[in-house]
């Protein structure tokens, strides 16, 4: 069954300019946020503007929660969930949109700057399904934060102005790369191969002699005059490697836009966007739930599988004064949610991986993936039948542009959200999310209106669900 392209649904220059101001809105947000801390500052800020407070300044403060109020709760810097309090009693369950905001990089490690012939590095260990071929040769910038052992937490963000450097993987050349091309694309580069050209200038003694390891010295000492910390502060630091510059818009109709880590933060805008948005006079108790380390399994204390959520809708249910062990269960089972992540566009220069009657497709709106999963459904959600139904007349309801998809031709390969994890508490899930090109790319691709209908389902789910 062929779905009709969204773009015709926006035949007026006021309703296109709308697709296109949104559009606009996320590249900016998606040129400024690369790494999970500067999403969740980003979130936590436009909360504030929103009236959202801090749970830990309600808790502070010995207030109740009633309908309407709005709080946020923030999970170490990198994991968020903003709630806005419904009517109806919070036993009766919350609309959840779940999105994650880690991508594919390169991270430094514990020890990473040494020198080699001159040369000053910074050596990676990448994070993420990436292809290790395409993250040489292009410009990378550094995000993140040094943590000292005062608890004074330096951040870190070089190589987006004009005026910073950038950095960079150097590749063999093409002349000497004969044994190179045989290898097969996993081998190309290797894992241990994505090191960091940083620096080339030695740093000399008052002799006027090349100490050992001048070059590493000199960088340290560039790195000690603008950010004040020493190489041994570097254990202590996240420091993320990523595609240095703005996102772009992409095509002469400036329709799509290019960039990196829109696998999932061009679910996750218009999750937090859709409920800052909408809440007034809501029903049912809504959340934006934004997430770490999807990319590596949702493992570890930021990750869906931690008990962040579940410890927060209990310090909210407490809040509003009606806690209950039995009735957070309850409300935890009777929750709906929108796993709110990517899908794989199907790519016409590529369509031997996909099946064209179940793949999603630039241009035709929110997708909504049934199960994701390998071979089998292997650790798939896998949504019933009756809440793709409710969902489906939800979306209906107002005129939001859907489509189905699945990840790819069966046994071509596959890949997980967090939809199964959350489906662990019983709750009603199913995987919906704009399709993208070049997924896991340094830079991918997606529809400008795409994202819009995003919103508009997004904002549908909170009201109707």
């Amino acid at each position: 069954m062929e779905r009709k392209n969204a773009w015709s649904k926006y035949t007026s220059e006021k309703d296109l300019k709308k697709v296109m101001d949104f559009g606009e809105d996320y590249r900016k947000f998606l040129s400024k946020c690369k790494t999970e801390r500067e999403c969740v500052a980003f979130f936590v800020e436009a909360a504030d503007k929103a009236g959202y407070k801090n749970i830990d300044d309600v808790i502070a403060s010995g207030k109740k929660l009633k309908a309407g109020d709005k709080v946020y709760a923030v999970n170490k810097g990198k994991e968020l969930a903003i709630f806005t309090i419904g009517s109806e009693p919070i036993e009766k369950g919350i609309n959840i949109l779940g999105a994650h905001i880690d991508s594919p990089r390169m991270d430094l490690k514990q020890n990473p700057l040494y020198e080699d012939n001159d040369l000053a590095y910074m050596d990676t260990h990448y994070y993420g399904g990436i292809k290790k071929y395409q993250w040489v040769t292009i410009p990378l910038a550094l995000h993140g934060v040094v943590a000292k052992k005062d608890g004074q937490v330096i951040n870190v963000n070089i190589g987006e102005e004009e005026s910073d450097p950038v950095f960079g993987i150097s590749d063999l050349l093409i002349h000497l790369a004969s044994d190179q091309m045989d290898k097969k694309g996993a081998k190309v580069i290797e894992g241990e191969d994505l090191n960091v050209i940083v620096g080339s200038i030695p740093e000399f003694g008052k002799a006027g002699k090349k100490e050992k390891d001048a070059v590493k010295n000199n960088v340290l000492k560039l790195l000690k005059d603008k950010y004040g910390f020493e190489e041994e502060d570097l254990i202590s630091a996240e420091i993320e490697v990523v595609p240095a510059g703005p996102a772009r818009d992409f095509g002469f109709d400036r329709s799509m836009i290019l960039g990196y880590g829109q696998d999932d933060r061009v679910c996750a805008y218009p999750s937090v966007m859709a409920l800052l948005n909408n809440s007034k006079k809501l029903k049912r108790t809504a959340c934006a739930l934004v997430v770490d380390k999807e990319e590596i399994g949702s493992v570890g204390a930021t990750g869906m599988e931690s008990r962040f959520f579940e410890n927060t809708l209990a310090e909210l249910y407490n809040l509003v004064g009606d806690y209950s062990e039995l009735k957070l269960r309850r409300a935890l089972s009777n929750s709906k949610v929108l796993s709110s992540d990517v899908s794989a566009a199907l790519d016409p220069t590529y369509t031997s991986a996909f099946e064209k009657n179940n793949s999603a497709y630039l241009g035709r709106g929110l997708v909504f993936n049934k199960y994701t999963g390998s071979r089998g459904k292997s650790n798939s959600n896998d949504a019933s039948a009756e809440y793709v139904g409710e969902v489906r007349a939800i979306m209906d309801k107002d005129n939001v542009f859907w489509q189905t998809a699945e990840l790819g031709k069966v046994d071509q390969g596959g890949g997980g959200t967090i939809a199964a994890i959350m489906g662990n508490y019983n709750m009603q899930v199913i995987d919906s999310g704009v399709a993208v090109l070049s997924m896991h790319a340094p830079a991918e691709i997606i529809s400008k209106v795409d994202l819009y209908e995003a919103l508009l389902g997004y904002e549908a789910f909170i009201k109707y669900a």
